[in-house]
């Protein structure tokens, strides 16, 4: 039983236009979500990106190939009805965010640290209208409220299917600001990631590589990449 998985039973997927978005039908039929919600998301793009998974599988379907079909599923299944607690859970991870805590020594991470992640902050003050401020050590220390407050907000305003990918950019990176950052497309999602492993980049310089975090590094920036992906196609006009 354990070999078991669902057959291939349509000869078509395709996009249908529908009052609330764009629908993903077999032979005319509206796929579910596994909460039985028809699965209809926000733009062209996404849904085709959709209809193409399922166009791809053959004899036997293979859900870990079905990534825009799982992550718009858990949109639909889990982001959507409880919204408010995803979006607040997100906004969180702005009063420990991985930018603002700094390397007591050596003097050469911490002058990295600076150099790479303060245009971040100072594009979040300046863009975001929140002004996160560093601290050296690990020890948490409280951002202002007010800065909290606005980022807060922001969360709030995305969709549930943007929020969807804005978890994994936010989660994956341990930053709020490298979320954002990605939404507003101020680097690549790749250079992102690279930001993000900024102190694991120092010891592996100092250390060399380990194989097994590197090769589950790699895995992670793929899974970065593909949020960031996401969150692009379900941002797009249609």
């Amino acid at each position: 039983m354990s070999d078991w998985a669902p057959k291939r039973f349509w000869k078509a997927a395709e996009v249908v236009e529908t009052a609330d978005g764009f629908a993903v039908t077999l032979d005319g039929r509206t796929i579910k979500t596994p909460a039985k919600t028809p699965l209809v998301v926000p733009t062209r793009g996404l849904a085709e990106a959709i209809a193409a998974e399922w166009d791809a599988q053959e004899d036997k379907v293979d859900p870990a190939t079905m990534p825009f079909t799982r992550m718009s599923n858990s949109a639909l299944d889990k982001v959507a009805t409880q919204f408010a607690e995803v979006a607040d859970m997100l906004a969180a991870y702005g009063d420990t965010d991985l930018l603002c805590y700094r390397a007591d020594s050596p003097a050469e991470l911490a002058a990295r640290q600076a150099e790479k992640w303060d245009p971040v902050l100072d594009w979040a003050a300046e863009t975001l209208g929140a002004r996160l401020e560093t601290r050296a050590g690990i020890m948490h220390a409280p951002q202002d409220r007010a800065a909290l407050e606005t980022l807060t907000k922001k969360v709030h305003q995305f969709t549930s299917f943007q929020l969807a990918a804005f978890h994994d950019l936010v989660s994956m990176t341990g930053s709020l600001i490298l979320g954002f950052a990605a939404t507003y497309r101020l680097h690549s999602a790749e250079t992102l990631w690279d930001l993000s492993r900024l102190d694991e980049t120092w010891q592996e310089e100092q250390w060399g590589e380990d194989d097994e975090a590197t090769a589950l590094a790699n895995r992670k920036k793929g899974e970065l990449v593909f949020a960031d992906q996401f969150y692009q196609l379900a941002s797009q006009a249609s």
